[in-house]
Order: C-alpha cells, then sequence, then structure tokens
C-alpha cells in the first residue's frame, strides 16, 4: 500500500471517528476450546492454533505456547504499526524487522516459588531498520510506532480484567 492509498483508506474513517466517537469502538473477541491432554485450540483470523504446555513445564513442544503467543502479537502489532506509520510519513524502508522477548521464571507457572512471579518478568522490544532514512526520522518513527501500537500500549498501560464464571 502507498501513502496516498494509505491515507484515502483511512481519511472516512478518521472523520467518522471525530464526528461520531463511539463509531470507534469495536468489542474483539476470543475463543478457545479445552482439548485432549493438556492443550487447547484457538480460532484465529487465519487459521486453528493449538495450543499446549511449554517444555520447562512440561510439555513436548509440538503445540503453540501461549508465552510466545504473547510475543508473536506484540511483534506483529509493532510491525504493522511500524509500516502503516512509515508509510503514512513516506519514510522508505528496504527493510524492517521486530524483535520481541521476554524473561520467564518458570518456577512461578508451575508452583515451585511463591516469591517467583507467575507471567514475564520482562520483555524486550527491538527494531532494526535499514533505510536511508535520517536517523531523526527512523527514530521518530520508532517513537511513533510505540505510541500507536494496541499490544505495546496494552502491556505498558493495562486495562481492567475481570474474570467470571458462566
Amino acid at each position: 500500500m502507498e501513502r496516498d492509498e494509505l491515507r484515502a483508506a483511512q481519511a472516512p474513517l478518521k472523520e467518522r471517528y471525530r464526528a461520531n466517537p463511539a463509531a470507534a469502538m469495536l468489542t474483539l473477541r476470543a475463543e478457545s476450546g479445552v482439548g485432549e491432554g493438556v492443550s487447547c485450540s484457538i480460532r484465529t483470523a487465519k487459521a486453528l492454533v493449538e495450543a499446549g504446555l511449554h517444555p520447562m513445564t512440561g510439555g513436548d513442544g509440538s503445540l503453540a505456547c501461549s508465552g510466545d503467543m504473547l510475543l508473536e502479537a506484540l511483534v506483529a502489532c509493532a510491525g504493522v504499526t511500524l509500516a502503516s506509520v512509515a508509510t503514512a510519513r513516506g519514510v522508505a524502508m528496504r527493510d524492517a524487522r521486530v524483535f520481541a522477548e521476554g524473561d520467564l521464571d518458570f518456577r512461578g507457572t508451575l508452583g515451585v516459588a511463591s516469591d517467583a512471579p507467575v507471567g514475564f518478568k520482562a520483555i524486550r522490544l527491538r527494531f532494526q531498520i535499514d533505510s536511508d532514512a535520517p536517523e531523526a526520522d527512523i527514530e521518530d518513527l520508532v517513537r511513533v510506532t510505540q505510541r500507536y501500537c494496541v499490544v505495546l500500549q496494552t502491556l505498558t498501560s493495562p486495562p481492567p480484567v475481570t474474570v467470571s464464571l458462566s
């Protein structure tokens, strides 16, 4: 998608959302079904994903790990956002890659140590951009990407999460 195409596609949306903020609201949904053994299936927009235990919690590594999927969602969102920002600003990139890594202490998730956190202790997001654009423009791309990446913003400023049983 070229700069003018992106702007043409987004302009009516932006105008609609300015005029009617409620029109910008959408509830996204995800669902899993518990499968055989210790697994569950998740229907994504493009495929059915079978998730299970990470090898460090007793899995055999044949199924997707939800921790990996969280990092994958982060790099997917950051990559799409980076491409969108670069397109909108007319910054040409020969290549761009986004990397995420996170530190887990599996003692927490296995209940081995009560002082070990359940979940990521730290997540690092790194951009690698090959472009002839000035360094200041590249740094600005990353700054704006951080600002508008939905998954990154959700991780850094988490919303309230409610849990219920039905």
